[in-house]
């Protein structure tokens, strides 16, 4: 690491604190040759590449602007929201991947979504996976369905969420 204020190569690492739940660490730094300290800010970094090829920042924001546009007129809260970004994150993270594809990051919202609200995750896959037809859409909701009995029949009653697989749904090219 360069000093910033002599340009000297080295630089000895005096504090190092992780913040923002282990994705930042701050370190602050001391010149040998200056005696100067000054700070720096680690990162792991993470990229989606889209559709297009091009690569950008991966963005919770942009998760949750996603699902709050499935989530109209639910009964979903923002807390929630912010909830389900990092759910999404975290899992996009757990990949170990410096870049991901945008199809995965989708996948990644559809469980969380599923779990929090049925109709909205109904939206986002019609609109992420291209439903273009009635079929399409009776084919998810009797996936919904099925495991919707299959857990109310494990546990001998009736639950809100549902476990469907986000690859049991077809995905069109």
């Amino acid at each position: 690491m360069h000093c910033p204020f002599c340009r000297h190569t080295d630089s000895r690492v005096v504090d190092s604190r992780v913040q923002e739940e282990g994705t930042v660490i701050r370190r602050r730094r001391q010149c040998p040759e200056c005696g100067r300290r000054f700070g720096t800010l680690e990162t792991a970094t993470l990229s989606v590449i889209k559709r297009s090829g091009a690569t950008e920042p991966f963005s919770r924001d942009k998760v949750i602007t996603g699902a709050r546009k499935a989530c109209q007129g639910r009964p979903v809260t923002e807390d929630q929201l912010q909830l389900l970004a990092q759910q999404v994150e975290e899992t996009i993270r757990g990949l170990g991947q410096a870049e991901v594809d945008a199809h995965e990051v989708g996948l990644a919202i559809l469980g969380p979504l599923r779990h929090l609200d049925e109709v909205a995750y109904l939206r986002f896959a019609s609109v992420y996976q291209a439903f273009d037809s009635l079929a399409d859409f009776e084919q998810a909701i009797t996936l919904l369905r099925s495991e919707n009995d299959a857990q109310s029949g494990a546990t001998g009653h009736t639950t809100q969420g549902v476990s469907v697989g986000a690859a049991e749904l077809h995905t069109k090219s």
